[in-house]
C-alpha cells in the first residue's frame, strides 16, 4: 500500500496584475481558472516527489478578465511503496487533494490583498480537478521524466 507524507509546502509564485480594460459598471466576467500539475522525482532520493500545483487566470482578447493571477505552490512529499501506474495515479490524486486547500487559500489571499473582491475557488475533489485522474481506464499520468537536482 502506498504511503506518503507532506514534508514541505511553499509558494513558488504568487502574482496579481490589474488589466486596464474598459467596462460598464454592471459588467460580469466569467473567471475560469486554469489548473496544472507537475510531479517529479528527486534524483538523489527516489522516495522524494515534488508536486507543483498551479492556478492561472489570464486575460485574452477573446475572454477579457479584470486581472491576471498566478498562484504556484510546490509540495515535497516522501512516498514509499509506489510501484505501479495505479499507485502513481492514486498518489497524484491524493497529493492534489492535500495541496488544493492551500492553493484555494492563496488565490483568496492574493485577490483580497490586491483590494479586489476576494476570489474563492470552489471546493473540488482531487480526483475531478484533472480529467486524467477520473478512472483507471481513462487516465494518463504525465510524470515529468526530468528529475529534480
Amino acid at each position: 500500500m502506498i504511503d506518503y507524507s507532506l514534508k514541505a509546502l511553499t509558494a513558488d509564485e504568487l502574482s496579481f496584475k490589474v488589466n486596464p480594460i474598459q467596462m460598464a459598471p454592471d459588467t460580469k466576467f466569467e473567471i475560469k481558472p486554469f489548473f496544472s500539475r507537475r510531479i517529479q522525482t528527486a534524483k538523489e532520493n527516489p522516495a522524494i516527489n515534488i508536486v507543483v500545483l498551479e492556478c492561472k487566470i489570464e486575460s485574452t482578447e477573446e475572454s477579457p478578465k479584470p486581472f491576471n493571477l498566478v498562484s504556484r505552490l510546490v509540495g515535497v512529499f516522501e512516498v514509499h511503496n509506489m510501484t505501479t501506474d495505479e499507485d502513481r495515479r492514486i498518489f497524484a490524486i491524493n497529493a492534489t487533494e492535500t495541496m488544493f486547500p492551500y492553493l484555494r487559500a492563496s488565490v483568496t489571499h492574493v485577490t483580497s490583498a490586491a483590494l479586489v473582491t476576494p476570489l474563492n475557488l470552489p471546493v473540488i475533489s482531487g480526483a475531478t480537478l484533472f480529467p486524467d485522474d477520473k478512472g483507471p481506464e481513462q487516465y494518463t499520468i504525465n510524470f515529468d521524466s526530468k528529475t529534480v537536482n
